[in-house]
Protein backbone atom coordinates (compact mmCIF):
# COMPACT_ATOMS: atom_id res chain seq x y z
CA UNK A 1 0.00 0.00 0.00
CA UNK A 2 1.33 3.38 -1.01
CA UNK A 3 1.23 6.14 1.58
CA UNK A 4 2.36 9.74 1.26
CA UNK A 5 2.88 12.08 4.20
CA UNK A 6 3.70 15.74 3.65
CA UNK A 7 5.40 18.03 6.13
CA UNK A 8 7.13 21.40 6.27
CA UNK A 9 4.31 23.83 5.65
CA UNK A 10 3.77 26.98 7.66
CA UNK A 11 3.50 30.74 7.67
CA UNK A 12 6.23 32.71 5.92
CA UNK A 13 6.67 36.31 4.87
CA UNK A 14 6.82 37.29 1.19
CA UNK A 15 10.29 36.67 -0.16
CA UNK A 16 10.92 33.90 2.34
CA UNK A 17 11.60 30.21 1.86
CA UNK A 18 10.11 26.89 2.92
CA UNK A 19 11.05 23.31 2.26
CA UNK A 20 8.29 20.74 1.97
CA UNK A 21 8.95 17.05 2.31
CA UNK A 22 6.89 14.03 1.24
CA UNK A 23 7.69 10.77 3.00
CA UNK A 24 6.78 7.83 0.79
CA UNK A 25 6.10 4.25 1.84
CA UNK A 26 5.14 1.30 -0.34
CA UNK A 27 6.92 2.65 -3.41
CA UNK A 28 10.47 3.67 -4.23
CA UNK A 29 10.64 7.33 -5.23
CA UNK A 30 13.30 6.55 -7.82
CA UNK A 31 11.12 4.21 -9.84
CA UNK A 32 8.01 6.34 -10.38
CA UNK A 33 7.21 9.91 -11.27
CA UNK A 34 6.50 12.01 -8.18
CA UNK A 35 4.69 15.33 -8.18
CA UNK A 36 3.65 18.26 -6.04
CA UNK A 37 0.27 19.90 -6.54
CA UNK A 38 -1.35 22.81 -4.76
CA UNK A 39 -4.86 24.07 -4.22
CA UNK A 40 -5.70 27.60 -3.20
CA UNK A 41 -9.10 28.51 -1.73
CA UNK A 42 -11.74 28.64 -4.43
CA UNK A 43 -9.38 27.36 -7.11
CA UNK A 44 -8.73 24.06 -8.82
CA UNK A 45 -5.82 21.90 -7.80
CA UNK A 46 -2.83 22.63 -10.03
CA UNK A 47 0.40 20.85 -10.83
CA UNK A 48 3.43 22.63 -9.40
CA UNK A 49 6.40 20.34 -10.08
CA UNK A 50 7.22 16.84 -11.24
CA UNK A 51 10.30 14.68 -11.02
CA UNK A 52 10.19 11.90 -13.54
CA UNK A 53 11.53 8.39 -13.17
CA UNK A 54 14.92 9.16 -14.72
CA UNK A 55 15.37 12.36 -12.74
CA UNK A 56 14.26 15.04 -15.15
CA UNK A 57 12.01 17.73 -13.75
CA UNK A 58 9.21 19.97 -14.90
CA UNK A 59 7.65 23.06 -13.31
CA UNK A 60 4.61 25.24 -13.66
CA UNK A 61 5.50 28.56 -15.27
CA UNK A 62 4.42 30.39 -12.12
CA UNK A 63 7.14 28.73 -10.01
CA UNK A 64 10.01 28.29 -12.47
CA UNK A 65 13.25 29.64 -11.09
CA UNK A 66 11.85 29.77 -7.56
CA UNK A 67 10.91 26.16 -6.71
CA UNK A 68 13.06 23.05 -6.93
CA UNK A 69 11.83 19.46 -6.69
CA UNK A 70 14.23 16.74 -5.62
CA UNK A 71 14.25 13.21 -4.27
CA UNK A 72 16.29 11.34 -1.71
CA UNK A 73 16.55 7.67 -2.56
CA UNK A 74 17.91 6.69 0.83
CA UNK A 75 15.21 8.46 2.81
CA UNK A 76 12.58 7.72 0.14
CA UNK A 77 11.35 11.28 0.22
CA UNK A 78 10.48 13.92 -2.35
CA UNK A 79 11.16 17.52 -1.38
CA UNK A 80 10.01 20.86 -2.73
CA UNK A 81 12.32 23.79 -1.98
CA UNK A 82 10.37 27.01 -2.32
CA UNK A 83 12.23 30.32 -2.49
CA UNK A 84 11.14 33.90 -3.11
CA UNK A 85 7.65 33.03 -1.96
CA UNK A 86 4.75 35.24 -2.98
CA UNK A 87 1.29 35.66 -1.45
CA UNK A 88 -0.15 33.88 -4.49
CA UNK A 89 1.79 30.76 -3.50
CA UNK A 90 -0.56 30.40 -0.53
CA UNK A 91 -2.27 27.02 -0.83
CA UNK A 92 -2.48 23.51 0.50
CA UNK A 93 0.36 21.53 -1.08
CA UNK A 94 -0.11 17.86 -1.91
CA UNK A 95 2.27 15.08 -2.88
CA UNK A 96 1.13 12.72 -5.64
CA UNK A 97 2.25 9.58 -7.42
CA UNK A 98 0.83 6.82 -9.57
CA UNK A 99 0.07 9.10 -12.47
CA UNK A 100 0.70 8.73 -16.16
CA UNK A 101 3.26 10.48 -18.33
CA UNK A 102 2.37 11.25 -21.92
CA UNK A 103 4.49 13.44 -24.17
CA UNK A 104 6.35 14.68 -21.13
CA UNK A 105 3.20 15.74 -19.34
CA UNK A 106 2.22 14.26 -15.99
CA UNK A 107 -1.39 13.48 -15.11
CA UNK A 108 -2.21 12.90 -11.45
CA UNK A 109 -2.40 9.40 -10.08
CA UNK A 110 -4.56 7.99 -7.35
CA UNK A 111 -2.11 8.33 -4.48
CA UNK A 112 -2.32 11.57 -2.51
CA UNK A 113 -1.02 12.78 0.78
CA UNK A 114 -3.14 14.67 3.28
CA UNK A 115 -1.64 18.03 2.31
CA UNK A 116 0.32 20.70 4.13
CA UNK A 117 -0.73 24.35 4.38
CA UNK A 118 1.59 27.05 3.10
CA UNK A 119 0.64 30.64 3.90
CA UNK A 120 2.64 33.55 2.54
CA UNK A 121 1.71 36.75 4.30
CA UNK A 122 3.23 39.73 6.03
Amino acid sequence: QVQLVESGGGLVQPGGSLRLSCAVSGRAVSTYAMAWYRQAPGKQRELVAVIFRFGTTSYADSVKGRFTISRDKEKNTVDLQMNSLKPEDTAVYYCNTGGTVLNGRYSAGNYWGQGTQVTVSS
